[in-house]
């Protein structure tokens, strides 16, 4: 099933529903990690779970002989294998983050090749980072810069068009496309403004939803649908939740995501003697924005949970999401 109509149906039925994000494993890691992740939320009935793609990493090795040699490596490869498998072991639909960066063009063909095969639907369209220890992204030769370029690739695929231009007769695939949206804009948009016609972009070329990045304002989030609509996007939104757990994330998160915590929640943070209370303030805010949300007729949220569900399910508890 196509992850819009999956919320066109959560928006017709009014019944609350909720997705998540996974990572795959560390390379030479088992799934195990991953099954017990989704084990403990599939009582509350996901409507479907994003895999996230990472790109190569540079790695430094000294030499006997003193000098250093760089090797490229992936850290958490198999994407498409650890898709293929949740949908066979639970039957649910998977949403595997297809990216620009460290890819060619036929490179992101063959995967999406691979995905059809599989019978893999949806995809989470994303320009991606850029490499580690890099100012800015690079695109890779012969690949996309940026997210648009991505989702028309993957559209013309759907109309059975090739990077070689050729037309396909016999078969097309049929991706949902999904994208990504900044509540507070991306660190690298210049300004909010600008930041809303990249994504109207990405919109325009084909995608037909939008997962936002985090953020701890309810207000924010529903400000951002309400500017999406008033600019012409008017494609659903899914808002992206990750619950606060540590006391490092108040430093952490605004440098990594780009996001401004209310005051509100700062206060509550530091007043924690340790990272278990921090938890449990992390499960109250996340279940009041949770409940704004909703009310404000967002059909269904998303959480990112870097493979961490405890506070996931005492915040559904807490939703009343099943």
């Amino acid at each position: 099933m196509k992850v819009i109509d999956i919320i066109n149906q959560a928006q017709e039925s009014g019944k609350p529903r909720f997705s998540f994000e996974l990572l795959p494993p560390l390379k030479g890691d088992g799934l195990h990690g991953v099954f017990d992740a989704i084990d403990t939320l599939m009582p509350f009935n996901p409507a479907f779970i994003n895999v996230t793609t990472h790109r190569e990493e540079m790695k430094y090795v000294e030499r006997p002989d003193g000098l250093i040699e760089k090797h490229v490596v992936r850290r958490r490869p198999g994407t498409t294998g650890v898709c293929a498998r949740i949908k066979q072991k639970y039957g649910i639909e998977v949403v595997p983050h297809v990216i620009c960066g460290g890819q060619t063009k036929y490179d992101i063909e063959d995967l999406l090749i691979d995905l059809d095969f599989l019978s893999i639907k949806n995809v989470l369209a994303l320009r991606g980072d850029a490499m580690p220890g890099s100012t800015r992204f690079k695109p890779t030769e012969g690949g996309h810069a940026h997210a648009d370029a991505l989702v028309r690739q993957i559209r013309d695929m759907n109309n059975g068009i090739f990077i070689d231009g050729e037309p396909n007769t016999s078969h097309c695939s049929e991706f949902c496309i999904g994208v990504a949206g900044y509540p507070e804009k991306h660190a690298e948009s210049p300004n909010y403004l600008t930041d809303l016609g990249y994504l109207k972009q990405k919109v325009d070329a084909g995608a037909e939803y939008i997962a936002t990045q985090i953020s701890y304002d309810a207000e924010k989030i529903i400000a951002f649908r309400d500017r999406c609509s008033e600019i012409g996007i008017n494609v659903p939104i899914l808002p992206g939740l990750k619950p606060f757990a540590t006391k490092a994330q108040l430093n952490v998160l605004p440098q990594t995501f780009s996001v401004e915590l209310p005051q509100a929640l700062v206060d509550k943070v530091m007043a924690c003697r340790d990272n278990d209370d921090v938890k449990k303030v992390g499960i109250e805010w996340a279940i009041r924005q949770g409940e704004e949300l909703l009310k404000a007729g967002f059909p269904m949220l998303h959480f990112y949970t870097m493979t961490r569900t405890q506070q996931v399910q005492e915040i559904l508890k807490g939703l009343n999401i099943t």
